[in-house]
């Protein structure tokens, strides 16, 4: 009991550890908060993969005139030549040059002295400035400049020291060194506090940079290999985004429509909100169509979306909207429709991720279509292909968690043996899956589709033939009346209710059929489960009432059970 009491004693006494802003956007997270205060880092890897842009974009983001940055250049480059690149990153001050920042390079100290001299000198300056932060680029070259009178093992003995010192003075120091994977288990790696990796990896015309976290301590670090991109704003890395994430929302189990009168009934009264739905169907099928809509729904409802296109530019994908009464161009304007046209074929998964959360966030986005994920993946870099099943998992799960509902697109190819479904095996990610598909009908090709699945709720087993008009996607009449639909080859089989009356039109069959299957219902409902117009649907049910085929209570209508031949 006595040791526990202590033990718990110890806990409450525990000394805080003080936390920095890295300023690199994505590394604080990968990090577990950030970079721990007074700690010796070094930062690691070949030649080319940003390791000095690294260090000067964190000294930028925490030096300061009270806290002076102190950077140290070897034999890499020259203080003057390092300075003329950096100097076209945005976080680089050329003001801040001597005040919160100072640089020295050590070339004649490497060159004409020993690592004791090189040791000395750096102590000199560090007790005459008293930065804060210390960095040293690049200390593999010492070994280099001494030749054979210098070993790994001096070099070893020479970071211990530096080490030493840099503890004493209570800075944050940063050392960078070249090294290669194989060459992790080098004794100067135990000294440090914090290893950072950067690599580049070549596959056939792409190259992707990668950061790895390969020690921390005392910090919850983000495990794994994160993508990092390098542009004028400096060095942005990519979090390999888990599938729990920080601010997940509770689901309603409101439904949000597909903007396709009767496939909202078909998937039991449309897609329930944070739910991703995968369309799939093969080429032409009217995959784009199906998603325009679905965007055009949202945004007659007032709400926000973020459209990403891979296979079409955004201009003819704005031009087709047109046609379905809604001004994707006004509604751009306004904020309410953000469209990412991503073609590159260097992307990262995460790197797409973080963009299409930033915009949705922007915008406050509840919808978010992605056209499509086969041309999605065309557009990773190769090296990332492999795992895209993985990939793309992370992706939806990180979306859907802060309550967006996802529309993927994704070509599958036609089998006349069996009916494809998803492709890719993605099937078991998504919680929403239509299909689209050809059938041959009378000598013509026309569209069917089929509600594959929804998760936790009900949907309609049927097929249904489609039609795509400059309106957008009509649904037609349920083909009840087939087998095999699934093959493109069906079979008719003739399994009417009762016969058609003589005089009855074919939407007035269609209406009877539609409501022995669904019991009473409202003009209103029937309209949207037959795809057709609510003032055609009155005038034939008005004419069904008066032949007695239905009968009507209120505002809901009913098949009235009939004898052959009445």
């Amino acid at each position: 009991m006595a040791r526990k009491s202590a033990r718990t004693q110890a806990a409450l006494h525990r000394a805080p550890l003080e936390v920095l802003a890295t300023g690199v956007p994505g590394l604080d997270e990968i990090m577990g908060g950030g970079l721990p205060a007074l700690s010796f880092n070094l930062v690691a890897g070949g030649p080319g993969a940003g390791k000095t842009t690294l260090a000067m974009q964190i000294l930028f983001a925490n030096a300061s005139a009270e806290r002076p940055g102190l950077f140290f250049t070897l034999l890499g480059e020259t203080s003057l030549k390092m300075l003329r690149y950096q100097q076209q990153f945005s976080f680089f001050d050329l003001d801040r040059i001597g005040h919160d920042i100072h640089f020295l390079n050590l070339s004649d100290d490497v060159l004409n002295g020993s690592l004791d001299d090189v040791l000395a000198r750096i102590i000199s300056e560090v007790e005459s400035i008293q930065p804060a932060f210390v960095v040293v680029d690049s200390f593999r070259s010492l070994v280099r400049a001494q030749g054979s009178q210098n070993s790994e093992q001096q070099l070893e003995h020479f970071v211990q020291q530096l080490a030493l010192h840099l503890t004493t003075w209570e800075v944050t120091s940063f050392l960078i060194g070249e090294y290669e994977s194989q060459e992790l288990r080098n004794p100067v790696f135990t000294v440090a506090d914090d290893i950072i990796w950067l690599s580049q990896v070549a596959d056939r015309n792409s190259v992707v940079r990668k950061l790895q976290l390969v020690k921390a301590r005392g910090m919850p670090a983000m495990p794994g290999l994160h993508t990092l991109k390098m542009s004028r704003d400096g060095i942005q890395v990519f979090p390999r985004i888990t599938e729990q994430h920080r601010d997940p929302r509770r689901r309603t189990g409101e439904r949000l429509s597909s903007g396709i009168a009767g496939l909202d009934e078909m998937m039991g009264g449309g897609i329930t909100v944070g739910d991703s739905l995968v369309l799939a169907g093969p080429s032409g099928s009217g995959k784009t169509t199906f998603a325009l809509q679905f965007v055009a729904a949202g945004l007659r409802r007032g709400e926000a979306a973020v459209v990403a296109v891979f296979e079409e530019h955004p201009d003819a994908y704005l031009e087709r909207a047109r046609s379905f009464g809604t001004d994707f161009r006004e509604a751009e304007r306004n904020g309410k429709l953000r469209i990412l046209f991503l073609r590159p074929l260097d992307l990262s998964v995460d790197e797409t991720l973080d963009e299409m959360r930033k915009q949705a966030r922007e915008i406050g986005a509840t919808r978010l279509v992605i056209d499509s994920i086969s041309g999605f993946e065309m557009a990773l870099a190769p090296t990332f292909r492999s795992d895209f099943r993985e990939s793309l998992y992370r992706l939806i799960s990180a979306v859907t968690a802060i309550g967006v509902t996802v529309f993927s697109t994704v070509e599958v190819l036609e089998s006349r043996d069996r009916l494809q479904l998803t492709g890719y095996q993605i099937s078991f990610l998504t919680d929403d899956i239509i299909n689209l598909l050809y059938v041959e009908i009378s000598g013509e090709l026309r569209k069917a589709l089929a509600v594959i699945k929804m998760r936790g709720s009900r949907h309609s087993t049927v097929f249904r033939e489609y039609d795509l008009t400059e309106a957008g996607v009509l649904l037609r009449e349920p083909l009840t009346d087939f087998d095999a639909i699934g093959t493109g080859m069906p079979v008719r089989h003739f399994r009417s209710a009762w016969p058609a009356h003589p005089g009855l039109t074919e939407r007035e069959v269609l209406l009877l059929q539609t409501l022995i299957r669904t019991g009473a219902v409202a003009a209103n409902k029937l309209a949207a489960l037959i795809g057709s117009p609510l003032t055609d649907v009155e005038g034939s049910l008005d004419r069904l009432l008066q032949l007695r085929y239905v009968v009507k209570d209120g505002t809901r209508y009913a098949a009235v059970a009939r004898a052959p031949g009445m």
